[in-house]
Parts: structure tokens; C-alpha cells; sequence
């Protein structure tokens, strides 16, 4: 099972903070992306695996922790 974590806006935008799911075919995050959950999710969005920034053809395994977060602006 991968667990995911939405943030920010993210949450509302797709309805959950914590899901669980499995491992999706293929194992990368354009995989689990592909899932029709997640069509509303930006393409700008910032991803990380396991508390670290990733693409989205970054491999996953089970346990993996996903974050989604809207990108940040700053100064």
C-alpha cells in the first residue's frame, strides 16, 4: 500500500488528506497519477516520495509515502 498526503488547497481540490492505496501499474508516480482521482490535480503540482522532492517517472514500492503539494511563491 502507498500512503498519500494532500495539502493546502490540495485537500479540498481532491477530496482527501491521507489515502491509502495500492501500488498502482505501473509502479511510478505517472502511474498512480493516472488513476482518475487525481484529474483535477495541476500539472504544477510539487511531488515527493518519502519526504523528498520527485518526477513524476520516479519509481515507487510499497510503503512509499506520497505528498501533493500546490506549488509555494515566497520573498
Amino acid at each position: 500500500m502507498l500512503t498519500l498526503l494532500a495539502f493546502a488547497r490540495y485537500r479540498s481540490l481532491l477530496g482527501f488528506e491521507r489515502l491509502e492505496l495500492p501500488l498502482p501499474i505501473p509502479a511510478t508516480l505517472d502511474g498512480l497519477l493516472a488513476d482518475s482521482r487525481f484529474a483535477t490535480l495541476p500539472k504544477e503540482a510539487l511531488l515527493a516520495v518519502n519526504q523528498g522532492f520527485a518526477r513524476r517517472d520516479t519509481p515507487l514500492k510499497e510503503g512509499d509515502e506520497i505528498a501533493l503539494m500546490p506549488p509555494v511563491s515566497g520573498g
